[in-house]
């Protein structure tokens, strides 16, 4: 039976070089994934030799893994069509599926072994098998990650090699799914505060058209089967409706193609940078736009900075999270000057993004040496800040909208009571 020399990584972080005996090398990484092991090199032995056993991390520095990547060139699995439909709703059910497992004493490659296996949903069965594809030819878990850009980002990367490499991946794991799952209650914050707006509009142009296209051309024939001459307001309300039957249907393919080529214009980056400088400008988006980018930044700097990512690489990555194009050029420039030997807080004040309490807060962080807790601390700060601004945009919305279907109602029916008052009039006379 052939003999295998392997170096893998054990539970306490170290690194071990020994020998095992299995049928091929398939059996042989099981093996060491259900020993607790993480494989780094095995090869199959040419003679049969048997090297020194039980070499640990700090005797020789080659032993170190591999740094990763990005850049490489993607597995065939990876670039499969069946890949395809997997997208970043996938990563996080998959992360605590990992996690659940891992925390139980199995390695990670025995981990996604055993769920791709036991899941039942065919997206997450997909990426752990083709993750597990792999892992079973002793890749690590960020390298076989690597292959699924639609799913794993930079920073996702990043972080679980940082994991891997200190033995710290379980730690690693629940800080970045606590982290996710902070993004995934923001965004569903969002969403659910515009439900209800639009809600509100939707109901409004349903009930504005109802009176304008078969109410009021009702009302239009009544009225001029009794004849007279109709008050200015009744004039008015009836040429709306006579325009909304004739015209529209092309008002609203118009407003629809207006809004289709406004939508595909911002996604270039000269009209998303252009429609990020004007949410600016306006006093309702402006700070909740500033609210955004703090918080992005940071909640994704204290999380790589937490589990040991540098600072360039973890400013670069947390650059990547700011979504206003505008305050991503200036963070940008402010993370050039970091990197030339300026304080984060100092260049940070240069951008105009950042609240002056923001600064202060950040710049006796770095005083202290306590960044990192100071950052988090500004997280929670600005996740309540963005609730309580979700909470004010709707109500505003929603007053706004129902205003103006009141005013429209109350407008009609105006235009109807004089009409036939001053019909009732006409033939008194």
């Amino acid at each position: 039976m052939p003999t295998f020399t392997y170096t893998a990584r054990d539970r306490s972080g170290q690194n071990v070089t020994d020998q095992v005996t299995a049928p091929n090398r398939k059996d042989a990484l099981r093996l060491l994934g259900a020993r607790g092991l993480t494989p780094i090199q095995v090869s199959e032995n040419s003679s049969g030799k048997r090297p020194p056993s039980a070499i640990r991390s700090g005797q020789a520095s080659s032993l170190k893994p591999p740094a990763l990547n990005p850049k490489s060139t993607p597995t065939p699995q990876a670039t499969a069509p069946a890949a395809s439909v997997l997208n970043r709703r996938e990563r996080l059910p998959f992360l605590e599926s990992l996690v659940d497992l891992t925390t139980s004493g199995l390695s990670a490659g025995e981990s996604v072994r055993l769920l791709s296996t036991r899941i039942k949903e065919p997206r997450m069965r997909l990426l752990c098998g083709l993750l597990w594809e792999q892992l079973s030819e002793g890749a690590q878990l960020s390298r076989a990650m690597s292959t699924l850009p639609a799913v794993f980002d930079n920073s996702t990367l990043n972080l679980i090699q940082s994991g891997e490499a200190t033995g710290n991946l379980n730690d690693v794991l629940y800080r970045l799914i606590t982290h996710l799952q902070e993004q995934k209650e923001l965004r569903q914050k969002i969403l659910t505060s515009l439900a209800y707006p639009a809600f509100m509009m939707f109901v409004a142009g349903g009930v504005i058209l109802f009176f304008m296209l078969f109410l009021l051309p009702r009302l239009q024939t009544l009225l001029k089967s009794l004849g007279g001459e109709l008050p200015t307001s009744t004039r008015l309300l009836l040429g709306l409706s006579d325009f909304g039957l004739k015209y529209g249907i092309f008002v609203i393919a118009g407003l629809a193609f207006g809004a289709v080529a406004f939508w595909r214009w911002r996604q270039t980056e000269a009209g998303r940078l252009q429609t990020d400088a004007w949410a600016l400008r306006v006093p309702i988006l402006a700070p909740f736009s500033v609210s955004q980018t703090v918080l992005a930044f940071s909640q994704t700097l204290s999380v790589l900075l937490e589990n040991g990512i540098t600072t360039s690489e973890a400013l670069r990555m947390t650059e990547r999270q700011i979504q206003n194009r505008v305050h991503r050029a200036a963070f940008d420039e402010a993370t050039g000057r970091v990197l030339e030997g300026e304080a984060l807080s100092a260049s940070l004040a240069r951008t105009g993004c950042f609240p002056d309490l923001v600064l202060d807060q950040l710049a006796v962080g770095e005083n202290t040496g306590n960044l990192v807790p100071c950052l988090k601390k500004v997280a929670v700060t600005y996740q309540k800040m963005i609730t309580a601004q979700l909470n004010a945009f709707t109500s505003i919305i929603a007053t706004v909208v129902l205003l103006g279907v009141f005013s429209f109602v109350g407008f009609i029916a105006f235009a109807i009571v004089s009409a036939v008052f001053q019909l009732s009039s006409s033939f008194k006379m």
